[in-house]
């Protein structure tokens, strides 16, 4: 039974890479569980372990930044681990600080991989420090905040301005919305998400910027004579 034990610990070394990083009283893990994989192997090869601590590093340290977010201001982590794993999608968090990127989607990826998955992880790690109204917040105007901070990052190009049929039709749509509402007032996303700590309200909209979210949404689309179609790219939150 010894023997078998060391085996497979000897194993699940030789079949998983971690590498961590502990900064600012937070722990950065990441695990491929996946280097048996065509994805896993390129993740190794093309972005590695180390080089992703330090992203999750930096884009935490850059949402801090957005969200104009103190010590005492932010969520209650110590951990952000990240696994690579054989699943369909991109890439997706559990609801905490356990972030997932799919060894499949990275096996099949056309082009450079790593500043392309530098970008999902910035939205991803904003999934992880971002409030959301205890569940109250619209699901597109989450992920048009993570989109939101993705850009201002300078990790992906703005789509259309204008563009979409809903203010939390999310993503690329809703970030652009968001941008124009901080055109208004530079630190509006920071205030928002301090205003969802506890519950979320179209009300956030008025009390901040003095206007109606309905009538922000139409004075926006008129600004950009309706936009067009965004620039679409894969969900980067779907399940996997």
């Amino acid at each position: 039974m010894a023997s078998f034990l060391l085996s497979l610990v000897a194993f699940s070394i030789l079949t998983a890479s971690v590498a961590t990083l502990t900064l600012n009283d937070v722990r950065y893990v990441v695990t491929n569980n996946a280097t048996n994989t065509l994805g896993g192997e390129r993740y190794d090869s093309e972005v590695g372990a180390d080089f992703t601590v330090q992203v999750l590093r930096n884009a935490t340290v850059f949402v801090w930044k957005v969200f104009e977010q103190g010590p005492d201001e932010r969520k209650d982590v110590h951990e952000v681990h990240l696994y690579v794993r054989s699943a369909d999608g991109i890439a997706n968090t559990d609801g905490g600080s356990n972030i997932f990127v799919s060894a499949d989607y990275i096996g099949n990826f056309s082009g450079d991989v790593r500043p392309f998955l530098t970008g999902v992880l910035y939205h991803e790690v904003t999934h992880v420090w971002q409030w959301n109204g205890q569940g109250t917040a619209p699901g597109g105007l989450t992920e048009g905040i993570a989109d939101y901070v993705m850009f201002k990052a300078g990790m992906l190009g703005w789509g259309k301005p204008g563009a979409g049929s809903r203010w939390d039709e999310g993503y690329e749509v809703t970030a652009m919305f968001l941008d124009y509402c901080a055109s208004f007032k530079s630190s509006f996303v920071a205030d928002l998400n301090k205003l969802m700590k506890d519950k979320y309200s179209d009300g956030h909209f008025q009390t901040l910027l003095g206007k109606p979210l309905d009538q922000l949404w139409a004075d926006y689309k008129a600004k950009y004579g309706g936009g067009g179609q965004a620039v679409k790219h894969p969900s980067m939150h779907r399940n996997i």
